[in-house]
């Protein structure tokens, strides 16, 4: 797990460590989609992205709970394993 702003920034211990990466994981909050943009504009393509506004989780007004978590944690493993 990495930082994004690291990526924003192209720290190279960041990029390096990202770009040995098999895939990809990016866990965006809102519809402005600034992780997987970001991951994008430093050319990275192996990307699955995990879109917690489209699982009914809007960023700001989502109480944290076991449950969410749950649906949260499935969601992803589902992309990963896709």
């Amino acid at each position: 797990m990495f930082c994004i702003v690291g990526i924003e920034g192209r720290v190279s211990g960041i990029m390096e460590s990202t770009k040995a990466a098999d895939l990809i994981l990016a866990i965006d909050g809102c519809p402005l989609q600034c992780v997987k943009h970001s991951l994008e504009l430093a050319g990275f393509t192996n990307i699955r992205h995990l879109k917690l506004w489209g699982l009914g989780l809007p960023k700001g007004k989502t109480e944290v709970s076991d449950e969410i978590i749950g649906k949260v944690v499935e969601k992803a493993q589902k992309l990963w394993e896709r």
